[in-house]
């Protein structure tokens, strides 16, 4: 029986540690993803082929397997001691950037190449390219897969229980091994995770339209079915289309 002393002494505190974990390793991401995307497309080859190398290693490794090892192994190799909670973050914000860095790199490629060749006539750097031409027009493209790469993040907060993190899946994990119910520990924890999952995604799509805004491509009032309105989807499923296209046929 889940008591009022296991929400409060440990599965909100539980809870509140999962959110430090997911958004310090997304921040960690975050700023790994966009300095390999960008070293990927770097006109040094050397350069490419660090980056290439950084992406290859961590998308092919176990992030629990690279957070047992910086929890246990790092500490008797260099005498570098880290607390669970930051073993958790670097392990969960190196492998993620990695996986981010593609999405990064896949955007700035998008981007017409007939933006950077007028960024090249003005006479542009590199850097003011990337500022002024490129990476404002790929960040709208970026955020639908970013959202999706940190709902991935915050599902991965659960492996830090196994180091011994104090997190919601641990405080769920000492309930059940106490009382033996299973059943609505694991059913909390599923709809907390979809909780936190839904909020995070409601906050990125927020992100997404400021910032499609920002060029002008602000989604239609409405929703999708604005946007199937505007183009006339709705009446050439309905038939009205057809109809009219008939008659003027006829």
């Amino acid at each position: 029986m889940m008591t009022a002393e296991f929400f409060k002494s440990w599965f909100l505190p539980g809870v509140w540690i999962t959110v430090q974990v997911t958004f310090l390793s997304a921040a960690l991401a975050f700023v790994i993803s966009f300095v390999i995307g960008l070293a990927r497309t770097a006109p040094s080859k050397i350069v490419r082929i660090l980056a290439g190398i950084y992406f290859e290693v961590f998308r092919s490794t176990s992030s629990l397997v690279f957070m047992f090892w910086i929890a246990f192994t790092v500490p008797m190799l260099f005498q570098i001691k880290f607390i669970g909670m930051a073993a958790g973050v670097i392990a969960l914000g190196m492998t993620y950037g990695a996986y981010g860095s593609e999405i990064v790199r896949g955007a700035l490629q998008a981007v017409p190449p007939a933006q950077r060749e007028a960024g090249i006539a003005l006479n542009f750097t590199r850097v003011q390219r990337l500022r002024r031409i490129e990476i404002p027009q790929a960040w709208p493209e970026m955020l639908p897969p970013f959202n999706n790469l940190l709902i991935e993040l915050l599902k991965g907060t659960s492996l830090v229980s196994l180091i011994i993190v104090a997190d919601m899946t641990f405080a769920g994990n000492l309930q059940r091994l106490v009382t033996g119910d299973s059943a609505p520990v694991y059913t909390l924890l599923l709809v907390v995770y979809f909780v936190l999952a839904f909020l995070l995604t409601r906050g990125m799509r927020l992100l997404e339209r400021r910032a499609k805004a920002k060029l002008g491509q602000a989604p239609p009032k409405g929703g999708l079915l604005g946007g199937l309105r505007e183009r006339g989807a709705i009446d050439a499923v309905t038939g009205t289309a057809g109809t009219a296209g008939t008659g003027g046929a006829k």
